[in-house]
């Protein structure tokens, strides 16, 4: 598709760069959403924030562009969904978490 913006006008342009801007506001929120889709709440995600150790927490929230992460430590980051990957068992391990071990009784 070929548009000759030499002969629009200063109204088609502006309307044009609307609808341009639109579509890529609409694409992007959409790029989101299909990343979002991959998990869901509750799961246990790992993510590394620049410049820390890597974090390893439980997704509670969709958001606009993000999800909200709490962390095992209690902190919350919304975190872009691109930036997500499943926590592995290996992480899982580490986790200590508020769970208290007890013994079975016979």
């Amino acid at each position: 598709m070929r548009i000759d913006i030499d002969k629009l006008t200063e109204a088609e342009l502006i309307d044009l760069n609307h609808r341009i801007v639109e579509r890529l506001r609409f694409l992007g929120q959409k790029r989101a959403h299909d990343h979002m889709l991959k998990f869901k709440i509750g799961e246990r995600v790992a993510f590394q924030p620049e410049g820390l150790p890597p974090k390893v927490g439980m997704l509670t929230r969709y958001n606009k562009k993000t999800v909200t992460v709490i962390t095992e430590d209690g902190q919350h980051w919304n975190v872009s969904p691109r930036f997500l990957q499943k926590a592995s068992p290996e992480d899982v391990g580490i986790i200590k978490g508020n769970v208290i071990p007890l013994k079975k009784i016979k």
